[in-house]
């Protein structure tokens, strides 16, 4: 019979004869990687393909991998949402439009990440947050878990993105899909994973900008402590991220400090990337946050 171990407050990993034989890890794809960010509702199907045929083959050579993945919204959701500023409330007649288009939007890249996935062989179910999720001024209060559990259970790959939500006191918003990884972290035990990847267009966090300074280093690894002083805690001092990667880093060094087993690997979208975090151990890319050791 196999072992259950429980890695600290971190996720669950199946142990039989010293063997891991089940791990669940959740990857994010960024939107800034899979669609244009500066054409409106224009995805990138041949990086979508090339992704999902890594994580396709990271399963079939690692068969104890369970995945849970997720996606930004990129210039589908974000640029009708700031058109609206919905992740601000919604008040209105002309706000509640704008959540309607935002959820349609949101959900017809879902739909071009489903269908990719599945011609290339990842049996993703897309589970759109907004069916069931319920907020509280802009946080994520309640959101059904149990699909989540059964798909993972039966071989299958939950595929979740950044999505409107309704709200108790803002009427409406939007959660990131940093929002719904940690939540399933934090209320989803059974879900819990051991490892947090988050694909993006920078290979992993930087002392500068990379794409404005040619002398910026990227750092492979950082505890919570060493992240929450690097980015200034939303503080004018610190390294100079982009793309709201200081409040992912916030978010995700806060998960680490909350579940020390937890790991989280930030990673750039290079071809064969996705593949090595999912299939190395300590793959020399991108950056760590993880817990210091004791």
């Amino acid at each position: 019979m196999p072992r259950r171990r429980r890695l600290l407050s971190g996720g669950i990993t199946l142990i039989q004869r010293g063997k891991v034989i089940s791990m669940i890890v959740f990857v994010k794809l960024g939107g800034s990687l899979i669609t244009d960010k500066m054409t409106p509702e224009t995805a990138r199907p041949e990086v979508i393909r090339r992704l999902a045929r890594e994580m396709r083959r990271a399963r079939e050579d690692s068969p104890h991998l369970r995945l849970l993945v997720g996606h930004g919204s990129g210039s589908f959701g974000h640029v009708v949402g700031r058109e609206y500023n919905l992740r601000a409330g919604v008040y209105d007649a002309r706000g509640w439009w704008g959540y309607a288009r935002t959820a349609a939007v949101a959900a017809r890249l879902n739909r071009i990440v489903t269908d990719i996935c599945l011609e290339e062989g990842l049996p993703v179910v897309s589970l759109p947050p907004s069916a069931s999720a319920w907020c509280r001024d802009g946080d994520l209060m309640h959101m059904d878990t149990r699909a989540h559990h059964v798909l993972l259970d039966r071989g299958l790959v939950p595929l979740v993105f950044g999505d409107v939500a309704l709200d108790e006191v803002r009427g409406g918003t939007i959660v990131s899909t940093e929002e719904v990884f940690a939540y399933l972290v934090r209320r989803a035990p059974k879900v819990r994973p051991a490892r947090v990847v988050l694909v993006g267009q920078v290979d992993g966090v930087y002392t500068a900008d990379p794409h404005r300074d040619p002398t910026a280093e990227r750092i492979p690894a950082l505890t919570p402590d060493q992240a929450f002083r690097l980015i200034g805690l939303g503080e004018s001092h610190g390294v100079d991220v982009t793309g709201g990667m200081a409040a992912k880093v916030r978010l995700m060094a806060t998960l680490v400090q909350q579940f020390p087993a937890l790991q989280v690997h930030i990673i750039g979208g290079a071809p064969e990337h996705l593949y090595r975090a999912l299939t190395e151990e300590d793959a020399p890319i991108g950056t760590y946050i993880r817990a210091p050791e004791r």
